[in-house]
C-alpha cells in the first residue's frame, strides 16, 4: 500500500486556500492509496474555535475530503476543528474513498499548555481503522507523548499508527525520538505528519516521516517547505517481524 504524507503551509483560517494546497501536493503522488494531511489542515491551530471551526456537518473541508478521496478511490485522512452538538472537536477523519465510509477519532489528549482543553471536548475511546488490509490506529499531536494510549492490545490491534501534527520547532527533538519509540516499542509503521510554516504562536519545522516497526526512517519530507514523501507498506514483512521477533507477546498488561 502506497501512504503519501502532504506537509502543508497552513494558511490560517482559510480551508479553500487549504484545500488548494492539498490538491498541488496531492498531485506530485498521483498514485498513492492513502494520503496524510496534518492536524488541522484547513484552519491551523485554532485552540480558540469560535469562528475558525467548521460545522462538522456543512465543512468545506470535510466535504472536500469525502469527494477527492471518492473521485481518486483512495483514503484521506488529517483532522479538523469542528462543531459537533454543542461542542467542539479536534476530530481526525479518515476516509475511505472506495467504501465511500467515514470514520473519526476525537483527540484524547488534548494539550493544556496551549489551553486546547479549555475549548475543546476530549474523546474517550480508540479509533483503529481497517483500510485494504491494514489496520490504522489515529491519533493526534499530543497524544504521542503518552505510550499507553498508544500501546498495541488485544483490544486494540493495529499495523500502523497515523499520527497527525501541529508541532512546533521548539519541540522538534521530542516529535523525532517519539515517532521512533511509539514505532519500536509497538513494532508497527509510524506515518506522522507534521506542518511547516507558521502561525500567531510558532515555527512549524514539519520532519513528517514514515518509520519502520524497527525505528528506521523509510521516508521523510524535507524541513521548512510544504513537501510530500510516500512510502509502500508491507503488511507481509511487518507479520514476518512480528513473529520472528514477538516483542508483543512479552508486553506489559496493565
Amino acid at each position: 500500500m502506497k501512504v503519501a504524507i502532504l506537509q502543508t503551509d497552513i494558511e490560517w483560517g482559510r480551508p479553500e486556500e487549504n484545500i488548494r494546497k492539498a490538491e498541488q501536493l496531492m498531485a506530485q503522488e498521483p498514485d498513492a492509496d492513502l494520503y496524510v494531511l496534518p492536524e488541522m489542515w484547513s484552519t491551523g491551530f485554532a485552540t480558540e474555535p469560535e469562528g475558525i471551526a467548521e460545522e462538522e456537518a456543512s465543512s468545506v473541508a470535510l466535504a472536500w475530503m469525502k469527494a477527492k478521496a471518492k473521485q481518486l478511490q483512495c483514503a484521506i485522512c488529517g483532522s479538523l476543528a469542528v462543531h459537533v452538538g454543542d461542542s467542539y472537536r479536534n476530530r481526525h477523519y479518515f476516509v475511505d474513498g472506495r467504501k465511500e465510509v467515514v470514520a473519526h477519532y476525537d483527540k484524547h489528549h488534548l494539550f493544556t499548555y496551549g489551553h486546547e482543553n479549555d475549548y475543546y471536548t476530549p474523546g474517550d475511546s480508540h479509533t483503529v481503522v481497517d483500510y485494504e488490509g491494514f489496520r490504522f490506529l489515529l491519533v493526534t499531536c499530543y497524544d504521542l507523548r503518552f505510550p499507553m494510549w498508544s500501546r498495541y492490545s488485544e483490544q486494540h490491534p493495529y499495523d500502523a499508527i497515523i499520527c497527525v501534527a501541529n508541532w512546533p520547532e521548539s519541540r522538534q527533538n521530542a516529535w523525532h525520538i517519539l515517532t521512533r519509540s511509539r514505532a519500536i516499542e509497538n513494532q508497527a509503521y509510524l506515518i506522522g505528519c507534521n506542518r511547516v510554516g507558521d502561525d500567531s504562536y510558532n515555527h512549524y519545522r514539519g520532519c513528517s516521516a514514515i518509520i519502520s516497526p524497527i525505528g528506521k526512517t523509510l521516508a521523510c519530507c524535507r524541513p521548512n517547505v510544504a513537501d510530500t514523501a510516500s512510502y509502500l507498506l508491507d503488511l507481509e514483512s511487518l507479520q514476518h517481524k512480528r513473529t520472528k521477533f514477538k516483542v508483543l507477546d512479552e508486553r506489559d498488561n496493565y
